[in-house]
């Protein structure tokens, strides 16, 4: 595994960093809470250090899963990244904008974007104890809160830090100019971004700008949740309350199947699965810190930890983008 600094902090987190959307449930048609926590722990026992969640995956119930998986483990080789901002409880009092209505074991919650300076404490404190932990290793803003000021919502990350409740702020789903914004009011440590071989619109400004400030950039959805394990073309069968069902449907399908089928041979030669192989790429691309991956048992866990360890070569890596290429165009 390789461990990589995030930004100017002085935060180290595993290049392949646990993603728990998935293990939440809420959109992903349930969850196995056994499995998940080995997964978790089978994480951490193959150098993942890294953990991402949200109070959002699960409404909560990522963040106690966590909380039981790490019991007993040395604390200070974890680092767990959490969020805030997507309120669903009714404490933001209308306030915020409305993002959705979800559904969780049958009932129905309207979801709010909410990043004012109370719900950041309040919401931070809540995690801390979830998490059953006295501090977190980066808190970030889920969602861009158009109707709150950025250095207000700043303002109460840094206090949060000088209270020693968490070591490192850091945004999700930010423009390069929300970015820049976020950085008159605090050391931005990262910016969390959906990247992958399928979904680079970050490459045009994000990525530059991350390198030049020196801000680091978490990849979430390497893998366009499931779509490139290629597991999808070999007969998996979602179930009808997962959100993948429509989210596979904005992909050109054959496209994306002849494209994985042109690639497997070289992850064949390396002993690796195509999941390894995506992954692997994913973290070798330019401003890129770490990549989540999600895992719902162990099985998965491990084969995704051992992504690091497969190498890819110039020669190898022209390949890959010269296939990719090829899901882009309008007449292949």
């Amino acid at each position: 595994m390789e461990y990589r600094k995030l930004g100017m902090t002085d935060l180290e987190l595993s290049a392949i960093t646990y993603g728990s959307f998935a293990i939440g449930g809420t959109m992903w048609g349930g969850t196995q809470k056994e499995d998940a926590i080995s997964a978790i722990r089978a994480s951490l026992d193959h150098g993942i250090t890294t953990i991402d969640t949200a109070p959002f995956y699960g409404l909560g119930l990522s963040e106690e899963m966590i909380a039981e998986a790490i019991r007993g483990k040395d604390r200070s080789k974890i680092q767990l990244l959490t969020k805030f901002g997507m309120v669903w409880d009714g404490s933001n009092n209308g306030k915020g904008r409305f993002f959705f209505n979800v559904d969780n074991d049958g009932k129905n919650y309207p979801v709010y974007i909410y990043a004012g300076r109370s719900n950041v404490i309040k919401e931070a404190e809540e995690s801390l104890k979830r998490l059953k932990t006295d501090y977190l290793d980066l808190l970030q803003l889920h969602w861009h809160d158009p109707n709150t000021p950025i250095d207000e919502t700043m303002e109460a990350l840094q206090q949060l830090i000088d209270q020693g409740k968490i070591r490192a702020a850091g945004v999700s789903n930010f423009t390069k100019d929300q970015m820049a914004e976020a950085e008159q009011g605090i050391l931005l440590a990262s910016n969390q971004m959906p990247y992958s071989m399928l979904n680079r619109g970050i490459e045009a400004e994000v990525v530059p700008h991350a390198i030049a400030k020196s801000i680091g950039l978490i990849a979430y959805s390497p893998l366009e949740r499931g779509l490139l394990t290629g597991k999808y073309f070999e007969g998996a069968h979602l179930t009808e309350d997962d959100h993948r069902n429509g989210y596979f449907s904005q992909f050109d399908l054959k496209k994306v199947q002849k494209f994985l089928e042109s690639i497997k041979p070289l992850a064949d030669q390396k002993g690796a699965t195509l999941a390894q192989l995506v992954l692997r790429w994913t973290t070798l691309q330019p401003g890129i810190t770490v990549v989540l991956a999600g895992a719902r048992n162990a099985e998965q866990a491990i084969g995704n930890a051992g992504a690091m360890n497969i190498s890819i070569s110039d020669d190898e890596m022209k390949h890959i983008n010269s296939e990719l290429a090829k899901v882009t165009t309008k007449d292949n």
